[in-house]
């Protein structure tokens, strides 16, 4: 499984905004900070705003704030709504046809246990959780 730029910008413009909690965070800002380009943003932005993860204000003071405390969003909500199905193989994905061999098949455990660990982490880490963590890699940054 491999998670690409839009699921990792996801995750990155939910971090910041959720390190601007209460305030209305220009787009332009968000990339700056983020170093993404604004036009991918604006794309990524439209899929959090649409399924409500994200509000947007239009004007001169407008901008993007979360919807919900940081602690209420998984990793896992935001890294589905992107990318989609996290499984590992096409038989244990959602609405999967069924398969021919799935009484006889043996590796789809392995494949079941990947996407079972795979979900028990990204369903037990919040957008709180990686701002705590990112606020401890921004003090052991100041050594002296």
């Amino acid at each position: 499984m491999t998670i690409s730029t839009k699921g990792r910008y996801a995750l990155r413009i939910m971090l910041d905004l959720g390190a601007h909690i209460g305030e209305t965070v220009k787009l332009r800002d968000i990339a700056a900070r983020q170093e993404i380009s604004e036009k991918y943003m604006e794309q990524i932005i439209a899929v959090l705003n649409k399924s409500g993860y994200v509000r947007s204000t239009r004007g001169a003071q407008g901008g993007y704030q979360l919807v919900k405390q940081p602690k209420e969003y998984t990793v896992g909500m935001i890294l589905r709504l992107t990318e989609g199905s996290l499984a590992p193989v096409e038989c244990l994905a959602e609405n999967a046809l069924p398969c021919e061999r799935s009484g006889r098949c043996a590796t789809v455990e392995v494949y079941r246990r990947i996407y079972d660990a795979v979900n028990d982490v990204i369903d037990n880490i919040t957008v709180q959780d990686l701002l705590e963590i990112e606020k401890g890699k921004a003090s052991d940054d100041y050594v002296i």
